[in-house]
């Protein structure tokens, strides 16, 4: 509480934009720097998600650039703003104190620029920023001692989150939109959510096994022998009459469901390190190498087909000693396929999830009328998410996620690191941290105390 009634009375110069004394030309720097890296960002996203969505041309004629522009008219207006509204609210309070660099010079920039967004995106974004602010939070209050880590602590909590979730994609109509085509397309159409059922109830399908009765005359080859083979395999075998995999037995639907989403997960992660692999290609042709036989993509691999195949293995488990099919099911397969993140432990993913479940939860309490809507809520939110990044970017970046830290970097083309930092140790928050051998040369014209290292003048 003390170091937050604490002022210093240095100017926006001083702490904030030491490449340039003048406000309005920093301002310009921050834009200029901000608009590129928007353009290359959200002009890369918009065309490759145009290409998998099979976008017809007149939206490449009509829509696709208006929407990047727009997008990218957000982002250059989220950093233009912020070192806009830190220069207005130095001049305002003729000082700065521990909010005021960061939180306060963010919340009416941030709040400012989503409005610019489109409505369909600011959901996304609220999610994202909420993710990145929770994260950013509790690395504060473990750096504080406030709360002590609990070991394994994002594998608990995807485990709770997944059960949930595979709850509600059980239930009729449980979720809605990307995430049930999301979930649907991992677990597969087998798991679609239907109403509990006993066996006496369930509609009777007979397994459609096509039989080949024309007698071949060329001998078959191996290829068509191993398929006949495999078919055999996994038709005959014991399969539930609740279970709605009718083409496998339980055994096989688990195995084939853990080998489809190790394949998907470990070309996922291949294709995430192809540009860092080609950028070296030249230099260090043994990079190549690597892309394939990467610790990581195997580990998301074996991450996302464990998921898949607990889940469906205890699903069928559930049904066999039950001998029916319930939706509770779910929250026991889903918490136990849950324990897959030990594969691929990820803080991210874990607080991604939980935020969308919030917001899946919160949406769910308006539809049945328990919850108030709150007007403008995804804006509101954001804004205060993003000045909570902001504020640890300025007074604590060991406490920021460093994926987000070398964003804003990128954003301002490096100029958030060149802030003053060793004056914001006053407020005993270690701003200086990671910024030890740096000290900026001020101009001691334009300076209000003494600059440690003055800017000498020809």
């Amino acid at each position: 509480m003390a170091a937050l009634s604490k002022s210093i009375p240095h100017s926006c110069y001083e702490i904030g934009h030491t490449w340039h004394p003048r406000c309005g030309r920093a301002v310009l720097h921050i834009t200029q720097g901000a608009l590129a890296e928007s353009l290359r960002i959200y002009g890369t996203l918009y065309l490759i998600a145009a290409i998998l969505r099979k976008r017809k041309l007149d939206y490449y004629l009509h829509k696709l650039l208006p929407e990047i522009l727009r997008s990218t008219s957000f982002l250059t207006a989220n950093g233009t703003l912020y070192i806009a509204c830190f220069c207005i609210l130095r001049k305002i309070l003729g000082k700065f104190y521990f909010w005021s660099p960061g939180f306060g010079a963010a919340l009416p920039a941030s709040y400012m620029a989503i409005l610019i967004e489109r409505k369909s995106r600011r959901g996304l974004l609220t999610i994202y920023m909420a993710n990145q602010a929770t994260e950013t939070l509790f690395r504060m209050a473990v750096a504080r001692g406030a709360i002590t880590p609990l070991r394994h602590g994002e594998v608990l909590l995807f485990c709770i989150t997944a059960a949930l979730f595979m709850f509600f994609f059980r239930c009729k109509d449980g979720l809605k939109g990307f995430t049930y085509s999301a979930l649907k397309f991992i677990v597969g159409k087998e798991e679609i959510p239907t109403h509990s059922f006993s066996p006496e109830a369930a509609f009777s399908k007979i397994d459609r096994t096509i039989k080949h009765c024309e007698k071949v005359s060329q001998p078959m080859n191996i290829l068509s022998l191993t398929k006949k083979l495999m078919d055999k395999v996994c038709k005959h075998g014991p399969r539930h009459r609740c279970c709605k995999h009718y083409g496998d037995n339980c055994i096989s639907y688990c195995i084939k469901g853990f080998i489809r989403m190790f394949s998907i997960g470990y070309l996922i992660q291949c294709c995430l390190r192809i540009p860092s692999t080609f950028r070296h290609l030249f230099t260090e042709p043994s990079r190549l190498l690597s892309l394939f036989y990467n610790k990581e993509n195997f580990q998301l691999g074996a991450f996302l087909g464990s998921f898949v195949s607990i889940y469906k293995g205890t699903s069928c488990f559930l049904r066999w000693v039950r001998n029916l099919d319930d939706e509770l099911h779910a929250l026991v397969a889903g918490c136990l396929a849950g324990i897959s993140m030990m594969f691929y432990k990820s803080t991210t993913i874990s607080m991604y999830l939980v935020s969308k479940l919030v917001e899946t939860i919160y949406f769910k309490g308006i539809e049945a009328g328990k919850v108030p809507y709150f007007p403008h809520a995804d804006s509101i939110i954001y804004a205060i998410s993003t000045s909570i990044c902001f504020q640890a970017a300025v007074m604590e970046v060991q406490n920021l996620r460093p994926s987000y830290w070398k964003f804003l970097l990128r954003l301002t083309k490096g100029r958030f690191a060149l802030m003053n930092r060793k004056v914001l140790d006053v407020f005993g928050t270690e701003a200086s941290k990671n910024f030890k051998d740096f000290t900026p040369r001020l101009d001691p014209r334009y300076t209000v105390v003494p600059p440690e290292l003055p800017l000498e003048l020809s």
